[in-house]
């Protein structure tokens, strides 16, 4: 190989990070058995920062632009300056290109079980997750306290560190923020703004920020949601004695439909006959479903005795009801008779008066005929 081959493969022109990688936060420019050549062409494009690390420290950031590296205070060497090393310079210039746009949709949530105190149900067991977002504000920073030296950083190396942070944090809001837990769901945006602003000198140590933050949920333990959810139930139920009756006839359907052929018709026509019971003519249950009994007639005073009355036939119609005494002015004039058929509730049919004991009196006690003048 010629020395000009050797020349031309130094030679670095043209410095940029043209690369579409959607997890790559921080990418270091290869350098490797090259040199950055004095004039060579920087381009930083929006979103990115670029950093010049000179022998193993930190020189210089260039934000977006277009640069020529040509001034002394550059960080830059070429091995064409060091003959005596033979072609080797033992000054090393890395640029690292850092991206800053936004970084979406990182997920956090608790990994185990946060112990808080509700003011309703007393100590509960609390779980919650969500989503945030994170960009670089300091590449300086984060290159000297997250990256090192590291030539292909990507987001899922930091979001680690930054969901234990945001646990941490988010443990303390839950405990002193006094919200309960049956209202949590109602102020998520409220718990978010507390632990963001909670974690922010932390996360502004790392040279990065968290422009978005959100709760999505926060859970109880199984059982202990499926107690509230039998509380729920209790609260929409309301009336206990209207709901019993509903259920057994929702049973007992099911157990006539079980059974199959004519089962089944009649638990058909149970369920229907049920239904136009307990439901009202929109379809609601009345407050009531059991008919109420009709009220019971007084007895009668003291020391009084009921008057039995009797309907009368005359004429082949039924007439009355009428009282003895009634019956024995009939008698006086002749409406009334022997023969007249009588009947009073009890009775076994209808039967000729003088049959009837009471009745037959009103003839015998009726005076003889008076003597012809």
């Amino acid at each position: 190989m010629s020395i000009f081959d050797i020349l031309g493969g130094e030679f670095i022109e043209v410095i940029e990070w043209v690369e579409d990688s959607p997890d790559t936060m921080v990418w270091r420019f290869d350098t490797v058995g090259r040199a950055i050549k004095y004039g060579a062409k920087l381009t930083v494009r929006e979103g990115q920062a670029a950093v010049f690390v000179h022998e193993g420290q930190l020189a210089d950031v260039f934000g977006p632009g277009l640069y020529l590296l040509e001034t002394n205070n550059l960080p830059v060497m070429t091995r064409l300056q060091h003959w005596d090393h033979g072609f080797r310079s033992p000054f090393k210039s890395e640029v690292y290109f850092v991206d800053k746009t936004r970084f979406t949709d990182l997920k956090w949530g608790t990994r185990n079980p946060i112990i808080a105190r509700d003011p309703e149900f007393g100590p509960v067991r609390l779980r919650a997750y969500g989503t945030y977002s994170m960009r670089v504000t300091d590449p300086a920073r984060f290159m000297s306290e997250i990256v090192g030296t590291d030539g292909d950083f990507t987001r899922d190396e930091i979001a680690l560190q930054i969901r234990n942070v945001i646990v941490q944090e988010f443990s303390r809001a839950i405990a002193s923020s006094g919200i309960p837990v049956l209202d949590m769901a109602a102020n998520t945006d409220q718990l978010a703004q507390l632990v963001a602003k909670a974690i922010a000198p932390v996360i502004d140590s790392y040279g990065i920020t968290l422009p978005e933050f959100w709760i999505e949920n926060i859970s109880l333990p199984a059982a202990v949601e499926a107690m509230l959810d039998k509380r729920t139930s209790m609260g929409i139920v309301g009336d206990l004695d209207r709901f019993g009756q509903y259920a057994a006839s929702e049973a007992m359907l099911a157990a006539a439909q079980n059974q199959g052929g004519a089962g089944a018709g009649f638990g058909a026509a149970m369920g229907a006959a049920m239904g136009a019971t307990m439901r009202g003519p929109w379809g609601a249950v009345p407050q009531q479903a059991a008919p109420q009994p009709a009220a019971a007639a007084p007895p009668p005073l003291p020391g009084k005795s009921v008057e039995t009355v009797w309907h009368v036939a005359i004429d082949g119609q039924a007439q009355g009801p009428f009282g003895r005494g009634h019956l024995g002015r009939m008698v006086a004039d002749g409406s009334f008779t022997r023969d007249t058929l009588v009947w009073t509730p009890g009775q076994d049919g209808w039967l000729p008066a003088d049959q009837v004991d009471e009745l037959a009196q009103l003839f015998t006690m009726m005076p003889p005929p008076l003597p012809q003048a």
